[in-house]
Parts: C-alpha cells; structure tokens; sequence
C-alpha cells in the first residue's frame, strides 16, 4: 500500500498506509495525524489544509475553484497549500511528504462568521 508521511505542526512525522484513491484528509484521521477536517471532507471550510513539499506538488493535480476559494482564507497558505480533502492518493503520490498547517480555521465557527 502506498504510504504518506504527515508532519504534524509540533514536528511529530506520522507515517500512514492508505489505499490508492484515500483522500489524505481520511488517511490522516486513520493513521491518527492530528488533523481536524470539521465539515468532514465536504469542502466547506479549510482545517485540513496541508502544506505539500515542494517536490512533490507538481504531481498534484490544479486545484479546482473552490478549493482555491477556501485555500485563500487558510491560516498559513503558501504556494504549495492543499486541502487534504480535496487530494487523492495515487500510485505516483507513494511516499508524498505533507505538513499539517501550524493552525487551522473552521468557517463557520470564525469570528468573522455572523452564526450563533
């Protein structure tokens, strides 16, 4: 099974063995990365923001519009950022290194949100 190595942002690396076709949000949670994906994949907030290593974004597939929405209003973006939910493992992402954003920002819970 191909493997992902998550670095948490308190440095802890967490090796984690996923099926092909996980998205690395699932395969973080199943490998006990501390990670916290409130809307659970749904891509409607940006708490699973991950940090991709240089060389291996470029074998990502773009990010699609709504991805990019959510990923400018992420704590810490860079030019690698990605949703875990939004990512796939593949046969060619085996071994793909990613750093768990140092914070994380749950929309709908944001002082910038009018809910209650």
């Amino acid at each position: 099974m191909p493997t992902i190595r998550f670095i948490e942002f308190d440095g802890t690396v967490r090796e984690v063995n996923a099926r092909i076709g996980t998205s690395f949000l699932s395969a973080a949670k199943k490998g006990g990365v501390d990670i916290e994906g409130a809307c659970a994949g749904s891509l409607a907030c940006a708490t699973c923001h991950l940090i991709v290593d240089y060389e291996w974004y470029a074998r990502l597939p773009p990010a699609a519009a709504p991805e990019k929405v959510l990923l400018d209003v992420a704590f810490d973006m860079t030019a690698t950022s990605r949703l875990g939910c939004q990512l796939r493992l593949t046969k060619d992402l085996d071994g793909c290194v990613v750093r768990v954003a140092d914070k994380n920002r749950d929309l709908a819970l944001s002082p910038l949100s009018t809910a209650a």
